[in-house]
Protein backbone atom coordinates (compact mmCIF):
# COMPACT_ATOMS: atom_id res chain seq x y z
CA UNK A 1 0.00 0.00 0.00
CA UNK A 2 1.62 3.74 -0.83
CA UNK A 3 1.79 6.54 1.50
CA UNK A 4 -0.74 9.20 0.82
CA UNK A 5 2.61 11.12 -0.40
CA UNK A 6 4.84 8.69 -2.54
CA UNK A 7 3.26 10.13 -6.07
CA UNK A 8 3.99 13.58 -5.10
CA UNK A 9 7.34 14.48 -6.88
CA UNK A 10 9.24 16.48 -4.62
CA UNK A 11 9.92 19.99 -5.92
CA UNK A 12 13.04 20.49 -5.96
CA UNK A 13 13.46 23.70 -8.27
CA UNK A 14 15.02 26.56 -7.45
CA UNK A 15 12.61 29.49 -7.92
CA UNK A 16 14.79 32.13 -6.69
CA UNK A 17 14.84 33.35 -10.85
CA UNK A 18 11.65 34.36 -9.94
CA UNK A 19 12.88 37.63 -8.14
CA UNK A 20 14.20 38.47 -11.49
CA UNK A 21 12.07 37.05 -14.49
CA UNK A 22 8.53 36.92 -14.85
CA UNK A 23 6.72 33.39 -14.15
CA UNK A 24 5.55 31.88 -17.06
CA UNK A 25 3.20 29.62 -15.35
CA UNK A 26 0.97 31.95 -13.13
CA UNK A 27 2.37 35.43 -14.98
CA UNK A 28 3.66 37.09 -11.68
CA UNK A 29 5.88 39.51 -12.45
CA UNK A 30 8.23 40.10 -9.44
CA UNK A 31 9.97 43.55 -10.34
CA UNK A 32 5.63 45.09 -10.85
CA UNK A 33 5.40 44.77 -7.05
CA UNK A 34 5.82 47.77 -5.09
CA UNK A 35 7.23 46.70 -1.64
CA UNK A 36 5.42 49.02 0.13
CA UNK A 37 1.74 47.24 -0.48
CA UNK A 38 3.74 43.66 0.04
CA UNK A 39 1.60 43.88 3.55
CA UNK A 40 -1.63 44.39 1.23
CA UNK A 41 -0.78 41.86 -1.67
CA UNK A 42 -0.62 38.82 0.65
CA UNK A 43 -3.56 39.62 2.78
CA UNK A 44 -5.31 40.23 -0.50
CA UNK A 45 -3.73 36.81 -2.11
CA UNK A 46 -4.43 34.64 0.88
CA UNK A 47 -8.35 36.01 1.32
CA UNK A 48 -8.83 34.66 -2.54
CA UNK A 49 -7.37 31.41 -1.88
CA UNK A 50 -9.62 31.41 1.59
CA UNK A 51 -13.09 30.29 -0.26
CA UNK A 52 -11.59 27.41 -1.91
CA UNK A 53 -10.47 25.88 1.62
CA UNK A 54 -14.58 26.35 2.38
CA UNK A 55 -15.49 23.70 -0.99
CA UNK A 56 -17.00 20.37 -0.36
CA UNK A 57 -13.82 18.73 -1.67
CA UNK A 58 -10.97 20.98 -0.46
CA UNK A 59 -9.80 17.50 0.79
CA UNK A 60 -9.82 16.04 -2.44
CA UNK A 61 -6.63 15.71 -4.46
CA UNK A 62 -7.11 16.55 -8.80
CA UNK A 63 -5.10 13.36 -9.16
CA UNK A 64 -2.38 11.13 -7.18
CA UNK A 65 0.51 13.56 -8.23
CA UNK A 66 -1.23 16.82 -7.06
CA UNK A 67 -1.90 18.51 -3.41
CA UNK A 68 -5.24 18.96 -2.97
CA UNK A 69 -6.07 22.64 -1.84
CA UNK A 70 -6.26 21.63 1.76
CA UNK A 71 -2.40 20.65 1.76
CA UNK A 72 -1.91 23.64 -0.56
CA UNK A 73 -3.16 25.79 2.49
CA UNK A 74 -1.12 23.98 4.83
CA UNK A 75 1.90 24.36 2.98
CA UNK A 76 0.82 28.94 2.48
CA UNK A 77 0.25 28.57 5.91
CA UNK A 78 3.88 27.20 6.81
CA UNK A 79 5.04 29.68 4.04
CA UNK A 80 4.01 33.08 6.09
CA UNK A 81 5.28 31.21 9.34
CA UNK A 82 8.89 30.58 7.77
CA UNK A 83 9.04 34.10 5.75
CA UNK A 84 7.81 35.76 9.33
CA UNK A 85 11.25 34.71 10.82
CA UNK A 86 13.55 34.18 8.12
CA UNK A 87 12.51 38.50 7.28
CA UNK A 88 12.71 39.06 11.69
CA UNK A 89 15.59 37.77 11.44
CA UNK A 90 16.61 39.95 8.31
CA UNK A 91 15.98 43.06 10.10
CA UNK A 92 17.35 42.60 13.41
CA UNK A 93 20.66 40.44 12.37
CA UNK A 94 23.45 40.82 10.45
CA UNK A 95 23.26 38.05 7.43
CA UNK A 96 21.61 35.39 9.07
CA UNK A 97 21.70 31.74 7.58
CA UNK A 98 18.99 30.34 7.37
CA UNK A 99 18.54 26.40 7.25
CA UNK A 100 16.85 24.82 4.27
CA UNK A 101 13.36 24.11 4.92
CA UNK A 102 12.09 21.10 3.24
CA UNK A 103 8.37 21.77 2.41
CA UNK A 104 7.67 18.06 1.07
CA UNK A 105 9.17 16.52 4.24
CA UNK A 106 6.49 19.15 6.17
CA UNK A 107 3.86 17.96 4.14
CA UNK A 108 4.52 14.21 5.24
CA UNK A 109 5.43 14.62 8.75
CA UNK A 110 2.41 17.23 9.57
CA UNK A 111 0.04 15.22 7.55
CA UNK A 112 -1.37 17.93 5.64
CA UNK A 113 -3.53 15.90 4.30
CA UNK A 114 -5.24 15.09 7.18
CA UNK A 115 -5.83 18.44 8.68
CA UNK A 116 -9.10 20.03 8.99
CA UNK A 117 -9.95 22.91 6.01
CA UNK A 118 -11.78 25.27 8.76
CA UNK A 119 -9.28 25.13 11.03
CA UNK A 120 -6.15 25.35 8.04
CA UNK A 121 -8.20 28.52 6.74
CA UNK A 122 -8.34 30.61 9.87
CA UNK A 123 -4.41 29.52 10.81
CA UNK A 124 -3.75 30.59 7.37
CA UNK A 125 -5.57 33.78 7.45
CA UNK A 126 -3.32 34.38 10.65
CA UNK A 127 -0.15 33.35 9.59
CA UNK A 128 -0.67 36.35 6.60
CA UNK A 129 -1.74 39.08 8.19
CA UNK A 130 1.40 38.27 11.25
CA UNK A 131 3.51 38.17 7.73
CA UNK A 132 2.05 41.37 6.75
CA UNK A 133 2.03 43.43 9.55
CA UNK A 134 5.93 42.60 9.64
CA UNK A 135 6.36 43.72 6.06
CA UNK A 136 4.78 46.58 6.92
CA UNK A 137 6.45 47.55 10.15
CA UNK A 138 10.00 46.64 7.93
CA UNK A 139 11.81 50.42 8.39
CA UNK A 140 12.75 52.67 5.18
CA UNK A 141 16.75 52.21 5.45
CA UNK A 142 16.26 47.98 6.23
CA UNK A 143 14.61 46.82 2.82
CA UNK A 144 18.63 46.26 1.07
CA UNK A 145 19.08 43.97 4.30
CA UNK A 146 20.40 40.86 3.74
CA UNK A 147 19.85 36.96 4.29
CA UNK A 148 21.61 33.91 3.19
CA UNK A 149 19.75 30.59 2.34
CA UNK A 150 21.50 27.04 2.80
CA UNK A 151 22.33 27.06 -0.82
CA UNK A 152 24.26 30.30 -0.54
CA UNK A 153 21.15 31.70 -2.53
CA UNK A 154 21.44 35.82 -1.26
CA UNK A 155 18.12 37.68 -0.58
CA UNK A 156 17.17 41.04 0.47
CA UNK A 157 14.34 42.02 2.68
CA UNK A 158 13.22 43.25 -0.78
CA UNK A 159 13.73 40.57 -2.70
CA UNK A 160 12.90 37.99 -0.19
CA UNK A 161 9.52 39.42 0.09
CA UNK A 162 8.76 39.70 -3.77
CA UNK A 163 9.80 35.58 -3.50
CA UNK A 164 7.25 35.03 -1.11
CA UNK A 165 4.65 36.71 -2.70
CA UNK A 166 5.41 34.92 -5.85
CA UNK A 167 4.72 31.42 -3.68
CA UNK A 168 1.19 32.59 -2.45
CA UNK A 169 0.28 33.86 -5.90
CA UNK A 170 1.24 30.82 -7.75
CA UNK A 171 -0.33 28.14 -5.43
CA UNK A 172 -3.66 30.71 -5.58
CA UNK A 173 -2.99 29.95 -9.50
CA UNK A 174 -2.53 26.28 -8.90
CA UNK A 175 -6.11 26.08 -7.56
CA UNK A 176 -8.18 28.50 -8.96
CA UNK A 177 -6.16 28.78 -12.74
CA UNK A 178 -6.46 32.36 -12.79
CA UNK A 179 -3.95 34.82 -12.63
CA UNK A 180 -3.41 37.10 -10.19
CA UNK A 181 -3.77 40.45 -11.26
CA UNK A 182 -6.36 39.87 -14.00
CA UNK A 183 -9.43 41.19 -13.78
CA UNK A 184 -10.85 37.64 -12.68
CA UNK A 185 -7.83 37.63 -10.11
CA UNK A 186 -6.96 40.79 -8.34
Amino acid sequence: MSEPYDEIEPDTKDWTWVVTEPCAECGFVAAAVDVAHLGAHLRETTAAFLPYLAVDDAVARPDARTWSVLEYGCHLRDVHRIFSMRVTRMVTEDEPHFANWDQDETAREERYDLQTPGVVALELAESADDVAWIYESVPVGAWDRRGIRSNGSVFTVDSIGRYHLHDVVHHLWDVSGVRWGSDEGH
